[in-house]
């Protein structure tokens, strides 16, 4: 480990309805859950980790189509990007393909014998990925880091 500053990382799933969270510990070594809330309180949530543990980046889902084009749903998360930045002042924001995480993070929650926050779970796999690809080589398209899973069949 170089002498780089390491500091928090925060993972966001953001849906119509429901943005989940999950976190890491300060030396990013784990992605713990942290919760499913509406959209303005998973905001509120946000503000309250940065000004207790600090936010060192925010990785956020970004739903590109099976194809890897940006639609409707990625100009939905760009608008609360928009809010997140409002919300917490020069917060560094990273976009990760989240293509098939709420797949994965639904069949992970069943083999677990739960039904689960699918949105929490989701977000955890988004940032489990960026950590996973932190170091390795750089995404050409804006910060977003290609998929590492497939469609279930």
């Amino acid at each position: 480990m170089t002498g780089a500053k390491v500091g928090r990382a925060v993972g966001v799933d953001v849906g119509t309805k429901k943005v989940g969270l999950a976190m890491t510990d300060p030396l990013r070594l784990f992605v713990q859950p942290v919760g499913t809330y509406d959209p303005t309180t998973a905001l509120a949530e946000l503000k309250r980790i940065h000004s207790g543990d600090g936010i060192d980046v925010a990785v956020v889902g970004w739903p590109l189509t099976e194809d890897g084009k940006e639609g409707e749903a990625t100009r939905m998360v760009n608008i609360y990007i928009r809010r997140m930045r409002k919300a917490v002042r020069g917060l560094k924001v990273v976009r990760q393909d989240e293509r098939y995480t709420s797949e994965e993070a639904r069949s992970r929650l069943a083999d677990a014998g739960s039904s689960g926050q699918v949105d929490t779970m989701a977000a955890g796999i988004i940032l489990q990925e960026y950590l996973d690809a932190e170091g390795h080589e750089p995404s050409s398209a804006g910060n977003v880091s290609g998929p590492s899973r497939s469609p279930s069949p």
